[in-house]
């Protein structure tokens, strides 16, 4: 059984060598890999999460990065940088070809790939040092790539984590601060609790 793990730097979580899929990084990938091959030593996670990437930069690198490792299991996180990248470099992703790019990848791996199981997890954002200034941006424009990609999963008959949802529950035992500096990059309980929230959503084989 592969797991792959697709993504920005969220996903990545400081990788080494980022064209080697088997480095895992630091964050919940590296969990998940813990987890799920404590209790099935043949399982194998790989991480393809990429820093700074936006939709629009996983398509070139979609066949290396995806349909030619052939995973059993499927997760992909983006849309943070969509919103980020175009408040700060002009050169984010506006929300229609955001939801264009993610169903050309969603149709291709489909396609080439019928019998993998895909797990869309919708982006979030929280307060943090690099959000507080343009909260009701970041707040309003992720909330849009969130309910398409909830959308591409109902379409497209994937599962769907909405990481929103998963860290508005958990700041009712803990504050932000707990989570995240900079209100998208995560602290090691960051990464534990979307970790948990997968687990959850896959539902079997792991604890």
């Amino acid at each position: 059984m592969r797991f792959l793990f697709q993504g920005d730097s969220i996903t990545e979580a400081v990788r080494g060598n980022c064209s080697d899929p088997r480095e895992l990084g630091r964050g919940y990938v590296r969990m998940l890999a813990s987890d799920l091959t404590c209790w099935h030593p043949d399982y194998e996670v790989l991480n393809a999460g990429v820093g700074g990437n936006r939709v629009t930069d996983l398509l070139p690198r979609w066949r290396k990065d995806c349909l030619e490792l052939y995973p059993d299991v499927l997760t992909i996180l983006i849309g943070i940088n969509d919103v980020w990248h175009e408040l700060f470099n002009q050169n984010g992703v506006e929300a229609p070809l955001f939801e264009e790019v993610y169903r050309i990848l969603l149709r291709e791996t489909r396609e080439a790939l019928p019998g993998t199981r895909i797990i869309l997890m919708g982006a979030y954002v929280m307060h943090g040092s690099a959000t507080n200034e343009k909260w009701d941006y970041f707040e309003k424009e992720t909330a849009i790539r969130r309910e398409i990609t909830r959308k591409l999963a109902e379409e497209y008959g994937t599962d769907y984590l909405d990481l929103q949802k998963t860290f508005q529950e958990a700041l009712g035992t803990c504050p932000e601060e707990c989570w995240t500096g900079d209100g998208v990059h995560l602290t090691p309980p960051g990464h534990r609790l979307i970790a948990q929230a997968w687990k959850k959503v896959y539902g079997q084989g792991c604890v």
